[in-house]
């Protein structure tokens, strides 16, 4: 990449542009996201997303040497000075590398027409307000193999700036989708999906260790304070609860506990699978009467 001459005015355009993406107000596609950092960084070219804009700090040019950002690619790049530079991004302590992207259309199909893999685990997320906490649960739902995310309307935009940081990158690769609570759950009825409602330790529910998860499941988590409302303990089939010493867990604890477990369970049922798949096979064979010999 040609380095350019550094930029030094605060007020020039591309900055205002960067320092706009941090905001936390993209949300559709095409608008403009910021990401800070070697990590987010690598973590987009990883998911195949093209770099608008990429931002260097004088002096920190040697991060383009990185393994890392092999194979880094921008439509176009500029060097700030560093009291430029730190004006625009939102860390305390910048790398001295950032980028703009555009956001792109999500994969996932709005749920009426999205259909799920078989042995799917899927998040439904109401009201979820923290972004640690948002990007916590995208981290853990690509960890533990799960298809995709639900949110209800109200809850924090998967895009803002720390929910993105949170999420170690995986919100470029999760699906996520966000409707109504009442369509998430008729649709995923519909395809045979059950809903599982985490709740609090005093609530009538079933332990999660002595719960089966159906090979298809939906876990449905709650707002931070609230918990989740009645209408979303209605929609659901089933009440779980994550035994433990204290009342209720932080929300991303508990669906990350759940996720894991979901995985868990999945995981051991395709081991047993397997193993008696070889012992079918010998029993179906040492059934069958021996071939008398043709005279």
């Amino acid at each position: 990449m040609t380095p350019t001459a550094p930029i030094t005015s605060k007020s020039n355009a591309r900055v205002k542009a960067l320092r706009a993406s941090f905001s936390g107000k993209a949300s559709q596609p095409g608008d403009l996201l910021g990401i800070e950092g070697e990590h987010l960084i690598a973590e987009a070219i990883r998911s195949g997303l093209t770099l608008e804009t990429l931002f260097i700090r004088e002096g920190s040019e040697s991060v383009l040497d990185r393994p890392s950002l092999s194979g880094l690619e921008a439509n176009s790049t500029l060097t700030l000075t560093r009291d430029v530079f730190a004006s625009a991004v939102e860390t305390a302590s910048p790398q001295g590398i950032a980028a703009t992207i555009l956001l792109r259309a999500p994969e996932a199909h709005p749920p009426q027409t999205s259909r799920l893999q078989p042995d799917s685990i899927v998040l439904i997320l109401e009201s979820l307000q923290d972004p640690g906490n948002l990007g916590t649960l995208i981290r853990s739902t690509e960890a533990f193999g799960a298809q995709q995310i639900f949110v209800t309307p109200d809850t924090v935009n998967q895009w803002n700036p720390k929910v993105v940081r949170a999420s170690a990158g995986s919100v470029f690769r999760v699906p996520i989708v966000r409707a109504p609570l009442q369509q998430i759950a008729a649709q995923l009825t519909q395809q045979g999906t059950a809903i599982y409602a985490a709740v609090a330790q005093q609530l009538n529910s079933t332990s999660l260790l002595d719960t089966h998860l159906a090979p298809n499941c939906a876990l449905l988590i709650g707002n931070e304070g609230a918990g989740l409302s009645a209408d979303a303990l209605a929609l659901a089939h089933h009440r779980i609860r994550i035994p433990c010493s204290v009342e209720s867990l932080n929300a991303a604890v508990a669906g990350s506990t759940l996720l894991y477990e979901a995985m868990r369970q999945r995981s051991e049922s395709q081991r047993r699978r397997l193993k008696t798949q070889p012992q079918r096979a010998e029993s179906q064979r040492t059934q069958q009467p021996p071939t008398e010999a043709v005279p």
